[in-house]
């Protein structure tokens, strides 16, 4: 057990998010100070005595109308520097949605791996770990970074949704691509669990250039199946959309779309359109505010992730 105390932060945008997290632990977020400048330049500073301290600061990096996921980013590796330079023994980044987590690897010549990039920011400024919900590529996550990491996945979090609904249906996990294949699979064992039937699998084929996406092979059988197509985040949908058009030409019965992070760039609004979705599950890693709230209030299911946060932070905070 560790004895340090625990400190827990939220940064500004992120802390309806961090106040369920912080009364699922039983505890109240510390007090600290944000100071934007006339030039655009910002300081962000403890309020409380954090020397000797386990501290955690709770920060989603994604964009939105008031900052980007690079204003957050900054923000966030701003303060965990002053945190470390105040005395904190340990100080833990805890991103719900980590920013540039896609791109980890090469696709064309001289393509920048930007989540490495992040990863060398995180430990420059003395960040000691880093705690995720359902990265791109965990693999990839886990190897950029130096310091340990913690990955908090979401599968369970879906699968508890899904369970009770499709109780009794023939129930398929399908992935929109072969990359996410093992998200998909994470998914279809937690649901085979709570619901002890069956789950089949399937996944899409598809190629991304410049772009553009193609492939139309669907490998799996969906005919006379409810399928749940599971990825790690939706921007457009349009990889959704493609997927649930191939399932209900295969047959499906239903079709349902679920994911970790609904970033739903503008509106996401070819995904909020298409029949062949009945309906969109997301985690609150991001809060859904590109989408108006009529349609959200019909076509969108927004599950709350707090509790996985809180319970990572409590083993992180436990651990020796």
């Amino acid at each position: 057990m560790d004895h340090r105390p625990l400190t827990f932060f939220a940064q500004r945008g992120s802390r309806d998010l961090a106040e369920r997290v912080a009364a699922r632990m039983d505890i109240v977020l510390a007090p600290h100070e944000e100071r934007n400048f006339e030039d655009g330049e910002h300081k962000t500073r403890p309020l409380r005595d954090v020397r000797g301290h386990d501290v955690f600061v709770l920060h989603s990096l994604h964009g939105d109308a008031s900052e980007s996921g690079n204003d957050k980013l900054c923000r966030l590796l701003f303060f965990c520097g002053a945190l470390k330079d105040a005395g904190a023994d340990r100080v833990t980044a805890v991103t719900p949605y980590l920013c540039y987590a896609r791109k980890d690897r090469r696709t064309k010549s001289n393509d920048p791996i930007i989540t490495r990039y992040v990863a060398a920011l995180f430990e420059a400024v003395g960040i000691d770990q880093v705690i995720a919900a359902e990265v791109h590529n965990v693999a990839a996550f886990e190897n950029a970074f130096r310091c340990p990491t913690w990955h908090i996945e979401i599968a369970p979090l879906l699968a508890a949704h899904f369970a009770p609904l499709l109780r009794g249906e023939a129930v398929v996990a399908v992935s929109p691509d072969a990359g996410g294949a093992k998200r998909a699979e994470q998914f279809r064992q937690a649901l085979e669990r709570l619901t002890r039937k069956d789950v089949g699998s399937a996944y899409m084929e598809k190629y991304r250039s410049s772009g553009v996406v193609s492939g139309a092979l669907l490998a799996g059988d969906v005919r006379g199946k409810v399928a749940v197509i599971v990825d790690d985040l939706i921007s457009t949908g349009g990889t959704l959309v493609r997927a649930a058009k191939a399932c209900g030409m295969a047959g499906a019965t239903k079709v349902f779309a679920a994911a970790a992070h609904g970033l739903f760039v503008d509106g996401a609004m070819e995904l909020f359109a298409a029949p062949e979705v009945d309906a969109i599950v997301v985690s609150d890693t991001v809060p859904p505010f590109r989408v108006p709230t009529e349609i959200a209030a019909h076509r969108l299911t927004v599950l709350d992730v707090s509790d996985a946060i809180a319970r990572s932070i409590v083993a992180c905070h436990s651990a020796s």
